[in-house]
């Protein structure tokens, strides 16, 4: 005991290092442990999925369980009662297109939350349109999607486009930009669910809403959406089967490093201020390729670019190339394609439109 230093006898920056020493190897410990758990993904991908693809049917009966587990996971809001009691009003018409503001009932009665986006019905139709969900991303609009409020090209207006195609589309509007959806979340995880499950209910209403429309066929409804958009295409999918078909651009990715690795060449959400982004259990058993065997056997397209940040490309082909399995187990590796180009985080539709036409076909 005679050469262990008496620490009321130390200056108090000696002990103040001694807290900082002991401080920092508690938390490199702590966060080596957790990310090496993260990663060990294997254990808990045998124990949480028993996929049988001896057929569709039967392909579909062992996911149930796991789809259940996801819809908690992300804390979908529930109906409650309130009328949709749609409201529209007139936004842009030309010789192609009218396009509407279009609300509805939520959550909360008459006076309570009402969701919003615009909605596009293409003009010369003989029939009912098909419909693609256009969904934006974060710090974006619907507006965006149409083409406005975008001086770096990247949506494209992909919206508008689609429309003068010859799709219906109903662009949903998120709440955007990282600090409100922070506030948001916080609140949603009071009453144990998330933002994400509040507009995913948010889509669904409008869907419930679109039902109604003679000008739409629901029959044929895909959704295609952008960064945050790609991540609710991604999120959504797996639990309204009215969706036939998905495009998931500038979202799709290794999840595992995404979210727990640093690294150089792509962007970690571990180290930047998006607290939205953390949904309880998602990796417990669900990387990107296990969502997509949620989505599968409906048709998958990925669109991303090679010099997106949000990703190392090599790395994503890895989960793309594991997303291919489930399809091709079943017969069905037609059902699965990727654009992966040479651009950056952005709307292409170069292979996305040929996409919805062939599962579409408007």
């Amino acid at each position: 005991m005679e050469d262990t230093p008496n620490p009321y006898q130390q200056r108090g920056e000696v002990v103040g290092r001694w807290v900082r020493d002991r401080q920092g190897l508690l938390r490199k410990e702590t966060e080596d442990y957790l990310r090496g758990v993260i990663l060990d993904y294997e254990p808990r991908q045998k124990a949480h999925w028993h996929r049988d693809y001896s057929s569709v049917d039967a392909f579909q009966r062992s996911v149930e369980a796991n789809r259940g587990r996801w819809r908690e996971a992300v804390g979908v809001f529930e109906a409650d009662g309130t009328s949709l009691n749609p409201a529209l009003d007139l936004w842009y018409e030309d010789d192609r297109l009218t396009a509407w503001w279009v609300t509805v009932g939520l959550l909360g009665g008459a006076r309570g939350l009402r969701g919003r986006g615009i909605l596009a019905l293409p003009k010369g139709r003989k029939g009912p349109a098909p419909l693609v969900i256009a969904q934006h991303g974060i710090g974006s609009s619907p507006e965006r999607v149409f083409g406005l409020d975008d001086p770096s090209d990247i949506y494209k207006g992909y919206g508008r486009w689609l429309a003068e195609e010859g799709f219906a589309v109903i662009a949903p509007m998120n709440v955007t930009e990282g600090p409100p959806r922070a506030r948001m979340e916080r609140l949603c995880k009071l009453l144990g669910r998330t933002l994400w499950g509040l507009e995913i209910h948010r889509t669904r209403r409008l869907l419930d809403y679109l039902e109604t429309r003679t000008e739409v066929d629901m029959s044929r409804t895909a959704m295609y959406g952008i960064s945050l958009g790609g991540a609710y295409t991604m999120f959504t999918t797996p639990l309204e089967p009215r969706i036939g078909a998905a495009v998931v651009c500038a979202w799709f990715n290794h999840r595992r490093n995404k979210m727990a690795v640093d690294d150089p060449r792509y962007s970690c959400f571990l180290s930047v201020n998006e607290e939205h982004i953390w949904i309880p259990g998602w990796l417990r058993e669900f990387t990107d390729s296990d969502l997509v065997s949620l989505i599968c056997p409906r048709p998958l397209l990925v669109e991303q670019g090679k010099a997106d940040g949000i990703g190392w490309w090599p790395m994503m082909m890895e989960e793309y190339e594991a997303s291919c399995e489930h399809y091709r187990k079943l017969g069905l590796a037609d059902r699965v394609e990727i654009d992966l180009h040479e651009g950056g985080h952005e709307i292409v539709m170069g292979k996305s439109l040929a996409f919805l036409k062939k599962w579409l076909k408007p």
